[in-house]
């Protein structure tokens, strides 16, 4: 155990924080009519938010729902893109420097 929470401290916060929001989308229910929202915008009680409906329609990409995400919130692909492009150059940035796996 000691040292499964050695290897986890080498790890950068960054790649712990996207893995999480990842396994957080996974688990949104998209089709649910009430959900968390961590919008500040929402939460202060703007009716619009150029950020509503990502987190719901990343979900529906993850379910194979490509027209149903699309319509809830066309950047949801490119933003799916760009956090698992991230992850891989995290990935990649801790084999090469610190020289894991």
């Amino acid at each position: 155990m000691k040292k499964a929470i050695t290897y986890f401290r080498k790890l950068p916060l960054e790649l712990i924080f996207w893995i999480g929001a990842l396994i957080g989308i996974l688990r949104i229910d998209p089709y649910s009519p009430h959900h968390f929202s961590l919008c500040p915008l929402d939460n202060l009680g703007f009716t619009w938010c150029p950020g509503c409906g990502l987190g719901r329609a990343m979900s529906l990409l993850t379910r194979g729902d490509f027209q149903e995400s699309w319509s809830m919130h066309p950047l949801a692909m490119f933003a799916f893109a760009v956090i698992i492009f991230r992850i891989f150059e995290l990935i990649r940035n801790l084999k090469t420097t610190k020289h894991y796996g």
